[in-house]
Formats: C-alpha cells, sequence, structure tokens
C-alpha cells in the first residue's frame, strides 16, 4: 500500500510536467543540441510559464551551474543516474580572483534559483574531497523537487538554502561527512538513503522560528561506512531547528544520544528533533538526549506530503 503511496506522489508530480513548451538535449559527444549544461540552461525562456524539459545525455559534465531566478519550470533528466553526473570541485577555503575566500555559499557546484525546477536520475557532486566545506548543490528556489537523483560530497553537500523554498526527495541518495544536508528550506525526504561517511552529523537545520516544519525523513535509510556510534542524527545551525524522523531504518552508526546542541544549551529549549516508528540498531530511544522529543502516532499521520509542503499555496 504505502509503495503504491509514493508512486501515485511521484505520477502526480510527473504529471504536472505534461505541458512542454521546450525540450533541449545535452550531450558532451555534439549529438544533442548543446555540449554543455549551462548552455541548455542559457536556453531556457525567461519567466516560462511552461516547462522545458533538459535532457542530459551520459557523461561527466565538470560545470559551476547556475539556474537563474528568471529561468522557472526547468525540468532536469539524466539518462543514467550514475553516468550522468553534473560536478565541479570548488571549496570554501578557495580564493576568488580577488584574493578573498569564496566561503560555504560559494563553493557550491550547482547554484539553483528557479522556482519549480525538477531533476531526475541525475547525480550532483562536489569533488573537492575532504577539505571542509564543499557543497554539490544550493537550493534557493521553492518548488524545487528531485527524484532518484544522488547527492555527492563530504562537508556540506547539500544546503537546503532558501527560508521559503520547499523541497521534495524522493528516491534519492544523499552522502557526506559534516552536517551533509543543512540549512533552513523546508523538506521533505522519502525513502532516501542517507550514508555518512567517517562521522559526524548527518543534519544541521537552521529552520526559522515562524516555520512548522523544517526537516521532514519519512521511510528513510540511514546507514554508512562510518564506525558505530559516530554519527548524531542532528545539531542545530540556528536556535529553532526542526527535524523529524519517522518510519526509517537508523543503522549502529547512529550515536545513542541521537543529537548534538553545538555547544549550547539554550538550544535544548528552542529545537525540535523528535522520532517516531523508527527500527534499526541505533533507533533505541533509551539513552538519548533528554530534550529530544517523541511524536505520538496520531501526530505522525498528520505527516503527509500536502501537510508538510502546502505553505502558502497548494503546492505538494
Amino acid at each position: 500500500m504505502m509503495i503504491r503511496f509514493l508512486f501515485l506522489i511521484q505520477l502526480f508530480f510527473v504529471t504536472q510536467l505534461s505541458a512542454q513548451q521546450k525540450k533541449i538535449t545535452v550531450a558532451k559527444d555534439g549529438s544533442g543540441d548543446f555540449t554543455t549544461v549551462q548552455e541548455a540552461i542559457n536556453a531556457v525562456p525567461d519567466s516560462n510559464n511552461a516547462v522545458t524539459i533538459i535532457l542530459i545525455k551520459k557523461g561527466i559534465y565538470k560545470e559551476k551551474l547556475r539556474l537563474p531566478e528568471s529561468k522557472t519550470n526547468v525540468h532536469m533528466k539524466g539518462e543514467d543516474l550514475n553516468s550522468t553526473i553534473l560536478t565541479f570541485d570548488d571549496y570554501a577555503q578557495r580564493k576568488d580572483s580577488t584574493g578573498k575566500e569564496i566561503g560555504t555559499s560559494g563553493s557550491s557546484s550547482f547554484f539553483i534559483f528557479g522556482n519549480n525546477f525538477t531533476a531526475e536520475y541525475i547525480t550532483f557532486a562536489n569533488a573537492a574531497g575532504p577539505v571542509g566545506q564543499a557543497v554539490a548543490v544550493r537550493i534557493t528556489a521553492d518548488k524545487a523537487r528531485f527524484f532518484h537523483c544522488r547527492f555527492l560530497g563530504f562537508q556540506d553537500t547539500l544546503y537546503t538554502h532558501g527560508n521559503e523554498s520547499r523541497q521534495y526527495y524522493f528516491d534519492c541518495y544523499i552522502e557526506g561527512t559534516v552536517d551533509f544536508i543543512f540549512g533552513s528550506s523546508t523538506a521533505l525526504f522519502d525513502s532516501c538513503v542517507i550514508y555518512g561517511k567517517k562521522g559526524g552529523y548527518f543534519t544541521a537545520a537552521s529552520t526559522p522560528q515562524q516555520k512548522t516544519f523544517g526537516y521532514v525523513f519519512r521511510n528513510c535509510k540511514f546507514t554508512g561506512n562510518a564506525a558505530d556510534g559516530s554519527f548524531y542524527l542532528g545539531r542545530p545551525w540556528r536556535p529553532y531547528a526542526k527535524v523529524l524522523i519517522v518510519n526509517s531504518y537508523l543503522s549502529a552508526i547512529v550515536n545513542k544520544k541521537g543529537w548534538d546542541n553545538w555547544g549550547n544549551a539554550a538550544n535544548e529549549s528552542t529545537t525540535t528533533f523528535a522520532e517516531f516508528g523508527n527500527t534499526g540498531e541505533g533507533a533505541a530511544t533509551t539513552e538519548r538526549v533528554s530534550w529530544s522529543k517523541s511524536i505520538t502516532a496520531d501526530e505522525a499521520k498528520q505527516l503527509n506530503t500536502i501537510t508538510i509542503l502546502s505553505g502558502w499555496d497548494p503546492w505538494r
């Protein structure tokens, strides 16, 4: 029943994209309309009310990409998840042309500002390695959807940047070390694999105080190659961080305490870090920090896609 429900959610989103205005193909061998992804983005009409499909053929596209705010309703679709790779290798301490460090935000391989963005079967990566903050994707846009995508990096892999941004991830793979899913957006992760390397923190939410939801993980798998007990589920980048993990598998790499206050006891009274219905070696809550929360079965039932993502309009 759950699989059918998730399929219907994906079908709903894909059906919304059926009104295609334009189709663009990117191929490194010259067989498409463009050989680079940025050229294809630049060709999208501004203030686009219909969907532009960008089909990306297999290949490693080393580009620092930017989808401007004017490029809306873009749907990127890769030819193959493991072979369609968008990557760059910037990192926070790298200097720009003026000698100034580019910082965490500037390190992103792909900046997404255009609303109603969708991606399928694409790997997004930052190839800088374990050199500190190095973002694979920074999403400021509202109504961003990712189906069957991978996000590869180390520290700060996925930056959910926009305060008013709503994001949906289905059947995605996200890997990293420290704070590798971070930011202020409202984001629902459905049936995703969250893969921890070396040790660190899965999340670092900075949810605005007025927001009902920050990160919600539903039917996900928290696993990795790190040592047992070496990963915390999250810590608050800002005082009102909100993270809910429900009906998910938590492996033995999850620390028994579960959550960290980022060295500030005051965060313990303002954050909302909660769990419900999880399984696995790391799911036991008997040794969780005292300030973490649990939710009831009735509250868990209210955590549907519409409730989490509807916001001020009917998007879901």
